[in-house]
């Protein structure tokens, strides 16, 4: 019976899926109560076309709300990896090799959310989710 408790990788992935995915929500909804147009700005200073600020409602919404219900499950991971790039480079690109106060990685928060976001495209969805892990991409 323990053995079947902890060898139990489907419950992993929901608990990946569902963390990550919840955590990454957040942001996305913060960023609907209270503006996102500083990400315009930070994509224009970039010299990229600021109407590209509209993804991330996708990346912070969408993306995050399908990992947790793991629907296309491995394409909103890479979107959300995708998204945490972006914030790296746009917002963190200074702090990229520096440690915190407290000896800690600078970018501890977005490193986890990056490469949580690979681990849950690269494990998939798992039993648990309401595609059952049923496609390629869930």
């Amino acid at each position: 019976m323990i053995e079947g408790l902890v060898n139990n990788s489907d419950f992993g992935k929901l608990l990946l899926r569902v963390s990550v995915g919840t955590l990454l929500l957040f942001h996305g909804v913060n960023k609907i109560q209270h503006g996102y147009g500083f990400v315009e700005s930070m994509l224009l200073k970039a010299r990229l076309p600021g109407y590209l600020s509209h993804g991330i409602l996708v990346g912070e919404l969408l993306a995050p709300l399908l990992m947790v219900t793991g629907i296309f499950t491995r394409t909103a991971a890479l979107v959300q990896a995708f998204v945490m790039v972006m914030a790296i480079y746009l917002v963190h690109s200074r702090e990229l090799f520096s440690i915190s106060e407290h000896g800690g990685y600078t970018l501890e928060l977005q490193a986890l959310y990056l490469f949580g976001s690979l681990a849950v495209f690269f494990f998939g969805a798992g039993r648990f989710s309401f595609s059952r892990a049923g496609g390629l991409w869930d």
